[in-house]
């Protein structure tokens, strides 16, 4: 635990990524098969379910510190962490845990699950006391889970490739899927015999780079492949001795929850493995990304569900062929495959994502913007002789999305933020005009820069009307150019609108809270501009 906590810290005090790999080589060249095993799982982004309510951590915690549950709340509220804020008001002991992280996990945070609320109690109050404060910091985090810290995955495998001398790319491929953090996987993680498989596991996807500059700096458009780029899950469809597995790419096993893939397994031939999205369709078009949500989640889909959310694979890679790894293949090439494939599949859930050809990038241009009109977010550029490459690579595959859709909006609500943003309120909710009152529209926490952020805040803190727990009210004043990639009537709004990835675009100081948008106009805003 001690070589953990001091890991995180490393980890938490730079942006230096040499730095970040230098730490973790270290780290894990000096560990244990099982704590290293365990530092894994965590660092690439993986959790433990919260074995213990927050609230019971905050009330033991005030206990310990022997302070009031209302100075405890303020403490929270300052330092905007609760791992943290527990970690700062709890005595601390200077030498520290030496017991292994691997033990601490293994023998006490997973056997709370199962314990009475005592025995977690004291359990927890026990760990606390061995703890220095770096340590009961990290511990927190774990126990609370919520873990993360500035690293990726990738140089998690980076790290790892320079310890073992296995290639980041069977590395990376190990660690997808589904896997237990124990010595043994953690020493096949590193092996470098790379005649290993697991007839399920999927392999890292490739990733796009948003586009930044005119696409003509991408040189002659007949070395790039154009495609709409859907708005659907992520995924990867993979055929192996007779099974079907639907992973998505969030590495979640999804086969069961979408039955009408798991039947189209049957018509794909073996040793596949095609990339792709999962979309909400019925007769003949892509539904709205809500629709789909409706199914996200759920292990059981009722026929009535089924039948008003059908789902397709949209394919537009092919990885694996014939049993074969073909990432290092040209798109071009994986890409002809994929067409042999589709010609000879038949189901109506299997679909080839559409090439858009175009003469010249001003021809393309033109049809990126009927985007909307095909309820795709825009285009995907990907070069002609690029393989399929881990994780996000810069130059052979861009994300060129449309504009996004605009609305001026009113400052209506605050909140602190959390971790760098601590301190300050940076969460905020917006709304727009109905028959003279503000009704919420969507809530934004990126767009600012810092200098504006503590504007904002100066403001906050000197127009609050209301305050509602960690919320503020404010003086309605403020207006915004909130941007969002997609809009549609909810129900489950108070305004009848539910918009998708908003942020803000600007600080309108130039406009004031009068001249925002109305409700009736971020309706025509909707698919058929419907009222």
């Amino acid at each position: 635990m001690k070589k953990f906590a001091s890991l995180y810290a490393t980890l938490d005090a730079t942006t230096k990524t040499t730095e970040k790999v230098d730490a973790l080589t270290q780290y894990f060249s000096e560990s244990s098969p099982s704590d290293a095993a365990w530092a894994v799982y965590f660092l690439s982004g993986r959790k433990l379910r919260q074995v213990i309510p927050t609230r019971k951590l905050q009330i033991w915690a005030a206990e310990i510190a022997g302070i009031p549950d209302w100075l405890f709340e303020e403490s929270r509220s300052t330092v905007g962490d609760l791992a943290e804020t527990i970690a700062l008001i709890l005595p601390s002991q200077t030498e520290g845990t030496h017991r292994p992280l691997a033990e601490w996990v293994e023998q006490v945070l997973l056997t709370l699950r199962d314990a009475s609320e005592e025995q977690q109690k004291l359990a927890v109050l026990a760990a606390w006391s061995s703890m220095d404060h770096q340590q009961a910091f990290v511990w927190n985090k774990l126990i609370t889970g919520s873990f993360r810290v500035g690293v990726s995955q990738l140089l998690v495998t980076r790290a790892l490739s320079r310890v073992s001398g296995a290639s980041t790319e069977a590395i990376a491929h190990r660690l997808m899927g589904d896997w237990q953090p124990t010595s043994a996987f953690f020493a096949g993680l590193i092996s470098t015999d790379h005649s290993d498989s697991d007839v399920s596991r999927p392999y890292p996807f490739c990733l796009a780079h948003a586009l930044a500059g005119p696409p003509e700096d991408l040189g002659n458009i007949d070395d790039w492949q154009a495609e709409w780029k859907w708005d659907g899950i992520r995924s990867q469809f993979i055929r192996r001795v007779g099974q079907t597995f639907v992973w998505s790419r969030g590495e979640e096993l999804v086969t069961e929850r979408y039955p009408e893939l798991k039947q189209l397994g049957e018509s794909i031939p073996e040793g596949s493995v095609i990339d792709g999205e999962i979309l909400p369709w019925k007769d003949g078009h892509v539904l709205p990304f809500a629709e789909l949500q409706r199914r996200i989640g759920r292990k059981t889909i009722e026929k009535k569900l089924l039948e008003e959310v059908p789902v397709v694979l949209m394919a537009y890679d092919l990885i694996e062929s014939n049993g074969l790894d073909v990432r290092n293949r040209p798109m071009e090439w994986r890409r002809t495959k994929l067409e042999e494939m589709a010609a000879v599949v038949s189901s109506p859930t299997f679909h080839l994502s559409k090439l858009v050809s175009a003469d010249s990038w001003t021809d393309l241009a033109a049809k990126r913007e009927m985007s909307r009109s095909h309820n795709v977010e825009g285009l995907m550029l990907k070069r002609k002789i690029s393989p399929y490459r881990v994780g996000r690579v810069t130059g052979d595959w861009w994300k060129w999305k449309i504009n996004p859709l605009t609305v001026d909006a009113v400052l209506i609500y605050a909140q602190g933020g959390s971790g760098k943003r601590a301190g300050l309120f940076t969460d905020y909710t917006f709304g727009v005009w109905d028959d003279g009152k503000l009704v919420t529209i969507a809530k934004a926490y990126s767009g600012l820069t810092d200098d504006e952020i503590k504007q904002v805040d100066a403001f906050v803190r000197r127009n609050t009307l209301e305050t509602f727990g960690p919320v503020r009210t404010v003086k309605p004043e403020l207006v915004f150019e909130l941007g969002f990639e997609g809009i549609q009537k909810s129900s489950r709004h108070k305004s009848g609108i539910a918009v998708r990835f908003p942020r803000m675009l600007r600080w309108r100081t130039d406009k004031p809270a009068a001249e925002a948008d109305t409700l009736a106009t971020v309706r025509k805003l909707l698919p058929g501009g419907s009222e």
